[in-house]
């Protein structure tokens, strides 16, 4: 049977979309539908009018082709004139604002349609333009730089998604007192040439063959992962685990600095709405261990791993840090970073950006400025930073006497650094874990004291996310539900990435019988951290709950074992997995769970738990308290 014969031909490919668009169609889906009709039109009528065509228009992109790539960039300049006017008369948060890219490349044609690596790279070219804003190609700016009263800026090469070569890029500049100059471009000057310059050339061209053959010929260095082997589905956006940096130094003391660059990049990192980053406690469970990036990345659902190294000699700090891509094997970026020890957390925010720009997401003004520099600074800073972390390990195992051992350390953090605003989060924490152990003379006095010391927190810097989500926690053991549910809210939309700040908000609706909308949040919560044990209590503790409440009982005793697994003395997990068994007539296993409850605290009882129960709908509490009493609890 003859092969169907494949047409090519060479083409000016025009690609855009709407920045924002997820956000205009969540706040007005007929609004936003409207305007982007009537631009629509707009874009198609300019396509014409140059001579091209509209190839495709799904959803909020448009695709379109010239015979002349003048024609495609002129196109693009009178398409975002024009919108720029049309959404002059717009509010600024209904502006739609288009981005576009222009590549000239080799198409195949498939009856009406076009595909290809040229449609490909339009397409890439598009997400590196600003909003209004048009990116061209190499290969199109060589064909119209003197061909236009336009200015250009030179991006360099980009290394695009899915295309093998790295792509120049160049931005079109629009203004008129831009035109005919290009910025960015270096230029060569000539060059005599030695026969130590030719033979250094020669032995470039042989190391580059070399490394060619290495990295392209013979294979990638890294084994690649595989989808169907990945114990999680592959988010539909770019996905990164971060890797404990390897402590290089002959002293062991330097762990604490190797781990808060790791922790810094991760907190940074998970800030970027468009990025998934794994939570800090799954990724430290591979400390100290020869794992492999497939590995990692198979175990942890993610494409991207960072991995690196960190030595200390002196007052001095090599760092080296590598962006693998799990599943080509490829190394996207790889770096060496010698600083003096006070830049350690200009680095980390160095590190996460070359990590940001190598898997092309782009940034918003604001996602790089928080970091660990901006509260710890010194001998002294990095001490409490320590203790910090030290505190929050005793409090995550959710028991009295490790509570008790965090009140303390709490205490000297904040006798030592009482600038820092982490410190009173933790003796919060200490106070809140009074009222759940009824390890207080007046439970209202300790939650109100928590609230206070959050409150500080927030005094000095009202952009934690963590703290207004302890926030709204707090305001829920109150049973001020709206008041917790409002901070739960302003918590993720601070840090949409922060698992521990979606369980804080998933808490909040599940007490205020809102238990659907929490477990949809609490199983984005685990996946995000879908192995590490600090704070992973409360999203899974609250996934029981939330699934106990909406009657889904079998999936709610799974949920309690695996907290049960992690932190076997946990008490309220016993406590809620018994009322379960409870309700499902599995007596024996329900007086099994009201045994273990007893044996953690002989003093349980169920008025205390009628007192500090936080569930709104009293009928839903009397079923759980008859549950209780069934299983033996009194």
């Amino acid at each position: 049977m003859p092969t169907q014969e494949v047409k090519r031909k060479l083409t000016a490919i025009l690609s855009a979309d709407v920045k924002g668009y997820s956000r205009l169609m969540g706040e007005d889906e007929k609004g936003t539908v409207r305007i982007l009709n009537t631009y629509k039109e707009i874009m198609t009528g300019l396509v014409q009018q140059h001579h091209g065509r509209v190839v495709d228009a799904p959803g909020d992109n448009v695709l379109a082709e010239f015979g002349s790539v003048v024609d495609a960039v002129e196109c693009a300049v009178e398409i975002q004139k024009a919108l720029k006017t049309r959404n002059a008369e717009l509010p600024e948060n209904r502006k739609m604002e288009f981005r576009i890219g222009v590549n000239l490349g080799d198409v195949i044609e498939d009856g009406e349609q076009i595909l290809g690596d040229g449609v490909n790279i339009a397409a890439r070219l598009e997400s590196l333009s600003e909003a209004g804003g048009i990116c061209i190609s190499g290969t199109a700016f060589d064909h119209v730089r003197n061909k236009l009263n336009l200015g250009y800026e030179y991006l360099g090469e980009q290394t695009v998604k899915n295309i093998a070569l790295p792509v120049r890029v160049y931005r079109v500049l629009m203004e008129p007192e831009a035109a005919g100059k290009v910025i960015g471009e270096k230029k060569q000057k000539p060059q005599k040439w030695s026969w130590k310059a030719i033979a250094a050339v020669v032995v470039s061209i042989l190391v580059a063959g070399g490394l060619i053959w290495n990295f392209y010929l013979r294979g990638p260095q890294t084994e690649r992962a595989k989808v169907e082997k990945m114990a999680f589905p592959l988010p539909d956006k770019p996905s990164i685990a971060v890797l404990p940096f390897t402590n290089m130094s002959e002293d062991p003391k330097q762990e604490f600095l190797c781990d808060g660059m790791t922790e810094g990049i991760i907190t940074v990192l998970s800030k970027v709405p468009r990025l998934f980053v794994v939570a800090r406690d799954s990724t430290f469970t591979y400390k100290g261990k020869p794992v492999k990036v497939k590995q990692v990345s198979e175990e942890l659902g993610v494409r991207y791993v960072l991995e690196g190294s960190f030595q200390r000699s002196g007052e001095r700090v090599r760092i080296t840090a590598q962006l693998i891509d799990a599943l080509t094997g490829h190394h996207l970026w790889a770096e060496r970073y010698d600083r003096d020890l006070k830049d350690i957390f200009v680095l980390q925010d160095e590190v996460t950006l070359k990590v940001l720009t190598a898997i092309r997401v782009k940034l918003t003004e604001g996602e790089l400025s928080l970091g660990y520099g901006k509260y710890y600074g010194g001998k002294q800073g990095l001490d409490c930073y320590l203790k910090i972390m030290e505190g929050n390990d005793l409090v995550s195992r959710r028991n009295i006497k490790d509570n008790n051992l965090a009140r303390r350390i709490a205490e000297e953090v904040l006798a030592m650094c009482p600038e820092v605003p982490m410190a009173y989060l933790l003796m919060a924490n200490v106070h809140s874990l009074d009222y759940w152990f009824g390890s207080t003379t007046s439970p209202r006095e300790s939650v109100d004291k928590a609230i206070e010391l959050v409150q500080k927190a927030l005094a000095m810097d009202d952009t934690i996310a963590e703290a207004h989500g302890f926030l709204g926690s707090l305001y829920t053991q109150k049973r001020e539900y709206e008041k917790g549910i409002a901070q739960g809210e302003r918590a993720v939309a601070l840090n949409p990435g922060d698992p521990t700040v979606i369980a804080y908000y998933a808490m909040s609706l599940n007490f205020a019988g809102r238990s659907e909308e929490a477990i949809t949040l609490l199983e984005k919560a685990i996946r995000l951290n879908p192995v590490g044990s600090h704070y992973n209590h409360i999203s899974s503790h609250q996934l029981g709950n939330a699934l106990m409440l909406t009657g889904r009982y079998e999936e709610a005793v799974s949920a309690y074992k695996k907290v049960i697994q992690r932190t076997p003395n946990y008490i309220w997990a016993h406590v809620m997995l018994a009322a379960t068994y409870s309700m499902m007539g599995r007596e024996t296993e329900a007086r099994a769970e009201a045994a273990e409850v007893l044996r953690i605290n002989p003093k349980f009882s169920l008025d205390f738990w009628a007192k500090t129960s936080l569930i709104k709908e009293q009928s839903v509490k009397d079923k759980v308290f008859e549950a209780l009493h069934k299983a033996g609890l009194k």
